[in-house]
């Protein structure tokens, strides 16, 4: 049980190539962050640092800074508590919370790959974070980002 705990919200296991991600961008790129699964609260629980938030704060080390960040939840959150207790200031410019589920639908606006990820271009730098715990949805997701 204390293993468990203590793995609990570690992010150490991603691998980024921070140097080949910075090499590739060029001046015109701009860089954008999808969040589907956005819940800024780990399973109810505010003491801990919202997870999008470490992951913000890892690509931040490198001089990754989001010109976007588009959110993406499901369940109900009050917009105040968000931007009020969760979301740390310095994000509020290039935040877009919407407080609605994605769908898998290739012809559905509520399909973030479609609406929002296909408006930019090949030179923009694109991270999506797909943590909706929905495989019905998910799966395809994730299948449509592979195919892209």
């Amino acid at each position: 049980k204390s293993a468990n705990k203590h793995n609990l919200l570690r992010m150490d296991y991603l691998v980024h190539d921070f140097e080949q991600m910075c090499l590739n961008l060029k001046p015109h790129s701009k860089s954008i962050l999808v969040d589907m699964g956005a819940s800024l609260e780990f399973h109810g629980q505010s003491r801990f640092e919202p997870p999008i938030v470490t992951l913000l704060n890892s690509f931040e080390k490198f001089g990754f800074y989001f010109d976007h960040i588009y959110a993406c939840e499901i369940r109900a959150f009050d917009s105040k508590k968000v931007f009020d207790d969760l979301l740390p200031e310095k994000y509020f410019a290039s935040y877009h919370w919407m407080n609605t589920g994605v769908s898998a639908d290739k012809e559905s606006k509520l399909n973030i790959l479609r609406s929002i990820v296909s408006k930019f271009g090949e030179d923009d730098f694109i991270v999506v974070k797909l943590d909706i715990d929905t495989s019905a949805i998910e799966v395809p997701l994730a299948q449509q980002l592979l195919e892209d």
